[in-house]
């Protein structure tokens, strides 16, 4: 706000200003600018001032109401009373201005706007996210310009979401032309010249007809699967029992009529879609593909249960258990019901089971809304189905592989490091050990949210990502972190995408920055990387994940956001009718990554939903999440300037517990005195004790010390330094320690080499940390390009054996520890000997005495 303020100062006659962020209205929130004149003769124009702002800000910082005063209000104690400025009037409001759209395509493209978002009127220069668009919205409003023959890349509609800017860009979309099916009715033979999607020779194409029961005439279509679909078959295949890709749902039914009318719903439904209709072959071909029956019967089986052994419903639930049941992915439809009767409540328990292979969020919405027309009897009411292969086609035959490898090469060559938050680092686990929790946004915060996504013209999503990514860095401690974002797959997914069935989501990388950035700046940059990734929404994961430095098989990241639209509101009466003695009872999401969160857009409200380890918590999560995002909000509102490293996610309590409560750890130790000065100190005291034994071979303090001296003074006369690094090639023994103390009484700086690792890695440690001497034994070997010195032929004899008399502080390096190196290049850690004497000496968790052996 300082800075408009600013630029408002330097119009005519201006004195005084302030800009406030004012929401009179709930939701409605609007920046309006207060200010004082120099002169009162001539009464500025508000009009002038949105002009002179204009030429100087983004649209998103012009004020949109202006007001004029005699004064600024002031307290008792002269200073800005924010309090007491006055709500705008109408004559301080300038209206963006209506102008009529221009032309037959913004003319229809009005229409359009004005039918999916439920507004009177639509300008030329009115923006798709401030009138209440959002993603699933924008699928609709690309599929309906299909229809009428106009054509755009959709990331125009998100990178420039005004009428007139989509309309300009009509033509632009490079639209796929879906070849025909060429398997027609009756067909008793498929051969390679009818599958345009896919390449098969004719034994392959005869190996999976046999797989279908009726053989060719009952096979409609083959094609490989989309991005998504061969994810979840290598989870699938890779799990040796039980799969997390297979979701249950329980409902309670009122009597055996209405279960047999919910299946019956169910096959009229799976009658509908090819890809409720759809098996899965993958042994002995070179990729997977996905086989399309014209008859798939949905499986229907009654369980004879036993009250006295439980629950019917817990019973149902451990008999399909999905971490041990599974589904014939080779066996269409891949969904089933099994019930049971509960007599002790009189009434039914059914369990649906079904693979996420077939169905993602948006899929099962229109099931459930084709499944009410079903149990209502008016199916004939619904529209045509739309075509999996549609889609398959789109992901296959659109954006090239080479553009998808440029974009990501552009998002993620530099980054070297996985983002594992809290460490979590195995993404490839079967949804056995994970907890869920839910958590609903406050109706003001997801008011308040909205209205900053509309002022700031984009979509609510990419706050939410923004937030999202704050929650990871903070927890990853990374200030540039990268996540997996489900993106709805439905962008460029054809006519009538936004009513498909079928694996439409896919999971592809987001990089975010939550450095020094501003909170306002980085929404924007947010926003523009989740544009971009649109274009790009059918590349696989595996290319993504390879145009990064992050070396396989390390991931690039372990945790997901999901953000997702979700029906909400009161059922109508006849959806209640539909579903009358049908009631959801349960239901289960698994997934084989360890932190999952989902955002459920809930068109007013948004609820969030966390999938975490146990360890990690959930319902922690959710907490984050929510106070990353109130924080955020709070700054967009009062400092769009504030850096997006300053905001904690922490609660309170939690913050206080990790900041004093854990950090009561003061401790008295000698922290003035460097490691081997302590060491001599010992040897003074205790001359004769025994410091160490190796082999049977013992050294006291006092020859441990001497031998230390000895070799020190032979590296100074060979040129070392204070500072200077000095690497160890030894295996554990006397002259190890020998060597450490050596290095240390020396002033120099100890780099420890391990013997058993990969000589490619000791070489970097040595270039790394800049070694000019090592020490080693003749018989191993070492990094060349140094100075070596091999202990077991150099000659001692003639060197003073008393200390040294070096001057040192204990801040001052020991030695340089690297990292693994597991998830990217090792880095060097420097270790003062302060640290040292810290982590050893009255630590507070280990009491070391006289007796004691420390190997």
């Amino acid at each position: 706000l300082g800075e408009i303020e600013a630029k408002l100062a330097q119009a005519p006659n201006i004195k005084e200003t302030v800009v406030l962020a004012r929401e009179d209205i709930p939701g409605d929130k609007r920046l309006v600018a207060y200010f004082t004149q120099h002169s009162l003769d001539t009464a500025v124009a508000i009009e002038a001032l949105r002009a002179h702002l204009q030429a100087q800000l983004p649209d998103y910082m012009v004020p949109a109401a202006y007001v004029r005063l005699d004064a600024l209000p002031l307290t008792p104690n002269g200073k800005l009373d924010r309090k007491a400025l006055p709500a705008p009037e109408l004559d301080a409001v300038i209206s963006r201005g209506y102008e009529a759209p221009q032309g037959e395509v913004e003319t229809t493209l009005a229409q359009l706007w004005q039918d999916l978002l439920k507004v009177e009127r639509v300008g030329r220069h009115d923006h798709f996210f401030e009138l209440g668009g959002h993603s699933l919205l924008a699928v609709s409003l690309i599929g309906r310009m299909r229809q009428l023959g106009l054509s755009a890349d959709v990331r125009v509609l998100f990178s420039q979401p005004t009428l007139a800017a989509l309309a300009a860009a009509v033509g632009s979309g490079g639209e796929v032309v879906v070849p025909d099916n060429g398997i027609l009715l009756g067909c008793t033979r498929i051969t390679p010249s009818m599958l345009p999607l896919v390449a098969l020779d004719q034994l392959d194409i005869d190996r999976i007809v046999e797989t279908v029961p009726g053989g060719a005439r009952n096979v409609q279509d083959i094609y490989p699967l989309a991005p998504l679909q061969e994810g979840i078959l290598y989870h699938h295949i890779a799990a040796h029992t039980g799969d997390p890709y297979v979701l249950q749902a329980t409902f309670i039914v009122a009597d055996r009529e209405r279960l047999e009318a919910f299946a019956l719903a169910l096959q009229g439904v799976i009658d509908r879609h090819d890809i409720l209709r759809t098996s899965v072959v993958w042994e002995g071909l070179d990729e997977p593909v996905q086989v399309v029956w014209r008859k798939a019967q949905l499986a229907v089986e009654e369980l004879v249960l036993s009250a006295e052994a439980g629950d019917i419903a817990e019973q149902l639930r451990g008999r399909f258990d999905t971490l041990h049941y599974r589904l014939d992915m080779q066996q269409a439809p891949l969904m089933r019901i099994a019930y049971a009767h509960d007599p002790a409540n009189q009434r039914w328990v059914a369990m649906l089971l079904f693979h996420h292979m077939a169905l993602d969020h948006t899929a099962l919405e229109v099931v459930q809304h084709e499944m009410q027309a079903h149990l209502l009897g008016q199916a004939e009411q619904l529209g045509e189905a739309v075509p999996f292969r549609n889609y398959v086609a789109q992901a296959r035959l659109g954006v090239s592989r080479a553009e998808h490898e440029g974009f990501f090469s552009d998002m993620l060559s530099d980054v070297d490091e996985p983002t594992l938050p809290f460490g979590l680092l195995d993404v490839r686990g079967d949804g056995s050990d994970i907890e869920e929790a839910g958590l609903s946004l406050p109706a003001d915060l997801s008011r308040r949210l909205r209205a900053q996504a509309r002022q700031l013209g984009v979509s609510a999503a990419s706050l939410h990502h923004l937030a999202w990514a704050q929650v990871l860095g903070q927890v990853s401690d990374k200030q540039d972190v990268v996540f997996g974002t489900v993106l709805m797959g439905r962008m460029q997914g054809g006519d009538g995408a936004d009513r498909a069935l079928g694996m439409f989501i896919n999971t592809l990388p987001l990089r975010v920055g939550v450095g020094t950035q501003g909170v306002r700046d980085g929404v924007k940059a947010t926003h523009a990387r989740l544009t971009g990734l649109l274009g790009h929404e059918h590349a696989s994961l595996a290319l993504a994940q390879r145009c990064s430095a992050v070396a396989a098989p390390l991931p690039l990241f372990s945790a997901l956001l999901n953000y997702r639209h979700s029906a909400a509101g009161v059922a109508s009466s006849e959806a209640l009718a539909a579903w009358d003695g049908i009631q959801l009872l349960s239901n289960e999401e698994r997934t084989n990554y360890p932190l999952t969160l989902s955002v459920d857009d809930l068109g007013e409200d948004f609820r969030l939903s966390a999938l975490a380890v146990p360890q990690i918590g959930a319902q922690r999560i959710c907490v984050y999440m929510g106070i990353a995002l109130e924080r955020l909000v709070d700054a967009l509102e009062q400092a769009p300037q504030t850096p997006l490293n300053s905001l904690s996610i922490l609660p309170s309590a939690e913050r206080r517990q990790l900041l004093v409560d854990f950090n009561a750890t003061t401790r008295s130790y000698p922290r003035d005195r460097t490691v081997h000065g302590l060491f001599e100190a010992q040897a003074k005291e205790c001359p004769e004790a025994t410091a160490v034994v190796h082999n049977g071979h013992g050294l006291t303090y006092a020859e441990l010390n001497r031998r230390a001296n000895c070799l020190a003074r032979h590296l100074i006369g060979l040129g070392v330094q204070p500072g200077d690094r000095v690497a160890i090639v030894l295996e554990r023994s006397n002259e190890l320690l020998v060597s450490q103390l050596a290095v240390l009484k020396c002033a120099a700086v100890y780099v420890p080499l391990d013997v058993s690792a990969p000589p490619e890695r000791q070489a970097f440690m040595v270039r790394d940390s800049g070694v000019r001497t090592l020490l080693t034994l003749s018989t191993m070997t070492a990094p060349e390009g140094t100075a070596r010195v091999d202990l077991d032929t150099v000659v001692l004899d003639n060197e003073a054996d008393h200390d040294l008399r070096l001057i040192q502080s204990s801040e001052s390096v020991a030695y340089i520890m690297y990292t693994s190196g597991s998830t990217g290049t090792p880095k060097g850690v420097l270790v003062p000997h302060r640290a040292i004497n810290r982590l050893v000496i009255n630590n507070g968790y280990a009491d070391f005495n006289a007796e004691d052996r420390v190997a």
